[in-house]
Order: structure tokens, then C-alpha cells, then sequence
């Protein structure tokens, strides 16, 4: 499955400790981040990351781009629900368009590993079939 993953400025080192954490999993996986993200968390796990352009010089934009394609089957976007940026509305449209496209997104550290666990027991194999 393709695995989207991007975290704001103050989530970087949460999603590297998540993926840390669920590195057995993600490696079974194609992952897809914008290019802070996609970069700090190859530094930490190794793992292989198709990265996008950074998410506020262009990367959203890729990343919207390819749900709006079919070609991401979840994300993790981990947000600062705290944090209002000038850019903020490119990264919304990704959550309205998980939503459009019937895309499972979490948007913070519970619902992410509910993802990543669903993911692991192959409960998201039904977006093959579409």
C-alpha cells in the first residue's frame, strides 16, 4: 500500500519517533512524505521514502495531487492543531481531500496507530479492489 506521511514544523520528531516505533511495518510499505519530513525520518529508520518538494514550497501541492490521482491509499499528517500558518490551507485541502477520495487519514498519535494497526492486519486491502 502507498503510505502518505507529513508532520508540521512541530511534529517533525514525533512522526520520526513513530515511525521508529513502527519501522516493521512501514518497511512492508511504499511511503510517500513531503521533503522535511520524507528527510528526517530516512535519517532516523532507513527506510526508502519517495519524497515531495518541501509541503509549503510546492510539496502539499504534489502530495494533494496524488490523492486526488488514487495513488495514496492512507495518510499520517500529523498537525499542530495549535499553529496557524500563512500556508495552513495548502495542508488542509490534503484532510478535504482524504475525505473526497475516501482516504483514511490521521491527523494525530492515536488515530495514527490506529491506521498503522489496521494497516498491519491488512484491514485496508479493500482499497486494492476499487
Amino acid at each position: 500500500m502507498n503510505v502518505g506521511l507529513i508532520a508540521h514544523d512541530s511534529k517533525k520528531k514525533l512522526m520520526q519517533n513513530f515511525c521508529i516505533a513502527y519501522r516493521g511495518i512501514l518497511s512492508r510499505h511504499d511511503l510517500y512524505a513531503t521533503g522535511t519530513t520524507g528527510i528526517l525520518v530516512e535519517e532516523v529508520t532507513n527506510l526508502r521514502i519517495h519524497k515531495f518538494l518541501p509541503g509549503q514550497t510546492g510539496g502539499a501541492r504534489q502530495f494533494a495531487s496524488q490523492i486526488e490521482q488514487g495513488n495514496i491509499d492512507m495518510v499520517i499528517f500529523l498537525r499542530d492543531p495549535l499553529s496557524r500558518k500563512d500556508y495552513e490551507h495548502k495542508f488542509s485541502s490534503i484532510v478535504r481531500l482524504c475525505d473526497i477520495h475516501n482516504v483514511p487519514v490521521a491527523t494525530n498519535l492515536a488515530s495514527a496507530e490506529l491506521l498503522i494497526h489496521a494497516l498491519e492486519r491488512g484491514d485496508l486491502e479493500w482499497r486494492n479492489l476499487q
